[in-house]
């Protein structure tokens, strides 16, 4: 039986990418065999005629993990909005069922999925007249439970602390808030003793901001600072049976 988690993130510039990309080299340096999943993304870049997700490109890169972007990543959008809204901009509407069946696909042949969110925990992924299918919806039917990408910054308080109550509040459990963007200051760490008195969940980890973390240089300091933040073992915990 595989174990997985899904990644989201308290707002759009939280991090989600980088912090499952990180997620996704631990477990893979440590020998555990893992696969990357998002099922939607939107704001791909197009080359040669074919379309580039960033995302999934960096967390293989970051990773290093071997699998085509068809296998990770059902629905790619050129549009950078929001999934229900490129889907019909582009015609290609999101079919739940084939981001199921490509989940079910990983989890036979891989022990860890870790699962990146497409925006925030109430992102459509659907929306017409007579349903509206919320990222949230997703995440019940995959059976998962949650880890939040937090930005350390100003406002990082009420972003957190109202995306951890609300996930709580409709039945999906919240193992733990990884800090994305931290710099030495009382501010960052006044934020971060606040998350965590307020919402009652573990900081698992806290990352540095990273400039140009693209870049060669910039992915080793990820690999460096997920490796020195975050024991293995309590990702591994965090994670349960899908």
């Amino acid at each position: 039986m595989s174990k997985g988690i899904f990644i989201t993130g308290t707002d759009t510039h939280a991090g989600k990418t980088v912090v499952t990309a990180a997620l996704m080299y631990l477990l893979r340096k440590n020998k555990y065999d893992s696969c990357y999943f998002k099922g939607a993304l939107s704001g791909a870049v197009e080359c040669d005629n074919r379309l580039i997700p960033g995302d999934a490109k960096f967390a293989l890169e970051v990773s290093g993990l071997k699998e085509s972007y068809e296998n990770i990543l059902p629905y790619v959008y050129k549009n950078a909005v929001s999934p229900h809204l490129a889907s019909k901009l582009e015609d290609n509407l999101i079919n739940i069922d084939v981001i199921k069946e490509k989940f079910n696909i990983l989890k036979k042949k891989y022990d860890y999925i870790v699962m990146e969110g497409s925006g925030g925990i109430v992102c459509p992924l659907i929306n017409t007249e007579n349903e509206v299918y919320l990222l949230e919806d997703l995440i019940k039917e995959l059976n998962m439970n949650v880890i939040v990408v937090a930005r350390a910054s100003l406002g990082t308080i009420n972003h957190s602390v109202i995306t951890v109550k609300y996930i709580e509040s409709i039945g999906i459990k919240v193992k733990g808030i990884i800090i994305n963007g931290y710099e030495k200051n009382y501010l960052c760490d006044d934020n971060i003793k606040m998350i965590k008195k307020l919402t009652n969940v573990p900081i698992l980890a806290v990352l540095p901001k990273i400039n140009s973390v693209e870049s060669s240089l910039g992915i080793e300091k990820l690999r460096n600072e997920i490796e020195k933040s975050l024991n293995v073992d309590d990702l591994i915990n965090s994670m349960d049976e899908i």
